[in-house]
């Protein structure tokens, strides 16, 4: 049988924690065996994990012959590492253990110097940290996975569940996998990348800027054909200065910004209007319905139809009336999850 130690560092967030727990615990295999062994590992008696605290039946020699480690997500990414938990990452990954990540359990895995040179992702909020934290891995946001054959890495949340499912793929096959799946209420396969989930921000500028009023009539005039000589025309400056000014201020080009934002125009559409995908690819600045596509889906990982049938607000049924949703209760413990997800990275 295969086990799996699941790692829970202080701070440990619950939702990651109990997926592999969940997906692996509940896998059968075709004669009805468990598939799988379980272990929950800390590095103390009591782990905090937030809204309760953990009592780990196993501590760091768990890790120990294990067949997987999994390294859940904590809500500090940027803590030290102790160096008995790193030391025991080290020593798996020498006797050829298997070890994933989840969320931004990417970081604490991430320390031991094992993804160095390796393609990774994480929680796509907390990408650009990693980048900043670890220069010597390729992070990538815009996936679900990424499978470097021993090291794996996760995005955030329902991620885990991808990652945990193609683990189960890899080990017993496509038919135990969608088993697993089926128990999961998951796709064994998920369309599109994290890209869909991602909150681009197009307010980079300081107020009272030189750029900020530019960036006002940019967003007010989405919808024409904007070439890069007519921003630079209104701006009144020089093409080579205006692409100077934009990177200093906004890290990117003129015409990237602009993509970016019709984009993020189109997709609030698509989240709140009835209108076509050739209408609110008009009304957003492209010139062909094509050109739409081509760069939504360059940009999000997923068609306008899909994006639409996963965020879109459906119509009522005719007679029946609309009853407001409740808000959201978030937790006040700042550890509040944004939604996050996506594809693995065969189709980014």
């Amino acid at each position: 049988m295969h086990t799996v130690a699941v790692l829970a560092l202080d701070q440990v967030i619950p939702f990651d924690l109990s997926t592999p727990i969940e997906v692996f615990a509940r896998t059968r295999l075709p004669d009805g065996r468990a598939g799988y062994q379980v272990r929950v590992c800390a590095t103390r008696p009591e782990t905090d994990a937030g809204v309760f605290a953990l009592r780990a039946p196993w501590d760091l020699e768990g890790l120990r012959g294990a067949d997987t480690v999994v390294v859940p997500g904590t809500a500090d990414p940027a803590a030290p590492l102790p160096d008995d938990v790193r030391e025991a990452l080290r020593a798996a990954a020498q006797a050829g253990t298997r070890i994933a990540s989840i969320c931004t359990g990417t970081f604490p895995l991430a320390a031991t110097g094992l993804l160095n040179g390796l393609r990774v992702t994480t929680h796509w909020i907390a990408a650009d940290l990693l980048a900043a934290t670890y220069p010597e891995l390729r992070v990538d946001p815009d996936v679900l996975y990424v499978d470097n054959g021993q090291f794996l890495t996760s995005a955030g949340a329902a991620a885990g569940l991808d990652l945990c499912l193609h683990m189960i793929r890899r080990d017993y096959g496509s038919a135990v996998a969608a088993d697993a799946a089926r128990l999961s209420v998951m796709p064994l396969e998920r369309e599109g990348g994290q890209a869909q989930f991602i909150v681009h921000d197009h307010a980079p500028a300081p107020r009272g800027s030189t750029l900020e009023p530019l960036l006002i009539w940019l967003q007010d005039n989405l919808a024409r054909h904007l070439a890069l000589d007519d921003i630079a025309t209104h701006a009144g400056l020089s093409t080579r200065t205006l692409i100077r000014r934009f990177r200093e201020h906004t890290g990117t080009t003129p015409l990237q910004w602009l993509h970016r934002a019709r984009i993020r125009r189109a997709q609030h559409l698509l989240e709140t209007t009835q209108h076509s995908v050739e209408r609110i690819g008009a009304q957003v600045g492209f010139g062909s319905p094509t050109a739409f596509r081509d760069r939504f889906k360059r940009t999000t990982g997923v068609s306008p139809h899909t994006y639409r049938r996963s965020f879109g607000r459906r119509p009522p049924e005719a007679g029946s009336a609309q009853t407001p949703l409740p808000a959201l209760l978030r937790p006040g413990s700042g550890r509040d999850r944004r939604r996050a997800g996506g594809e693995d990275q065969l189709t980014a």
